[in-house]
């Protein structure tokens, strides 16, 4: 990569968009899988001709874009439904994000990625990663207002993704999201001012050297 990169992640309803959004207030680049997703999967989005052919017509809205409650639907009763899908969109996104991050320009670039510690596709583009934690009650109350989901929904898709601890664990830092949406930007503000100062130092030490993370404090 051009510039060094943080990989944000977080359980659903953690406050991952929050955060991003207060990133890209201060200026940095935000690469957002998410967002890629949709645009794949969009009205006749780049994913959504393969998509189309696996799962047929039924997964598929009348503006020609991914009908996400059917293949909710589908993905949950039979995991090899979602498998099959992540076959089709996780190559697309990677390689979008690639593209993306190439063309960053800033002192680092964030990288949003749900599932970051879930696969091992994206550890080696990363210098430093973040995760965004909250209470699983919080989690699912956030969740439940937004999307109107069931409870036994929501907890359906947690399923599918790392335990909070073990997510805690493996981030190099953490922002604690139990509190109020102006905690939430402090605590962003306060890992830009440490990214600014260690990313940008490091890099900046390497000189013409490519940037690792044991160069980070």
């Amino acid at each position: 990569m051009a510039i060094p990169v943080v990989g944000l992640t977080g359980g659903i309803g953690s406050g991952k968009s929050a955060a991003a959004d207060r990133f890209a207030e201060l200026g940095v680049p935000v690469v957002d899988t998410d967002r890629i997703a949709h645009q794949l999967t969009g009205p006749d989005g780049a994913a959504m001709a393969a998509i189309a052919r696996e799962f047929g017509p039924a997964v598929v809205t009348e503006a020609g874009a991914l009908d996400r409650a059917a293949m909710r639907e589908l993905a949950f009763a039979d995991p090899a439904c979602r498998h099959r899908l992540e076959a089709i969109l996780h190559p697309a996104i990677h390689a979008e994000s690639l593209r993306q991050l190439e063309a960053a320009r800033g002192d680092y670039a964030l990288l949003v990625v749900p599932l970051l510690f879930e696969s091992d596709r994206y550890a080696p583009l990363l210098a430093r990663s973040l995760a965004v934690d909250c209470r699983e009650d919080i989690q699912l109350e956030r969740v439940m207002r937004r999307n109107g989901l069931s409870e036994s929904a929501v907890r359906a898709i947690m399923a599918t993704q790392l335990p909070r601890e073990r997510r805690c664990l493996l981030a190099d830092d953490i922002i604690d999201n139990n509190g109020s949406l102006a905690e939430l930007r402090l605590q962003v503000d306060a890992k830009h001012s440490y990214y600014l100062a260690n990313l940008v130092n490091a890099l900046y030490k390497a000189s013409r050297k490519p940037w690792r993370r044991a160069d980070l404090p």
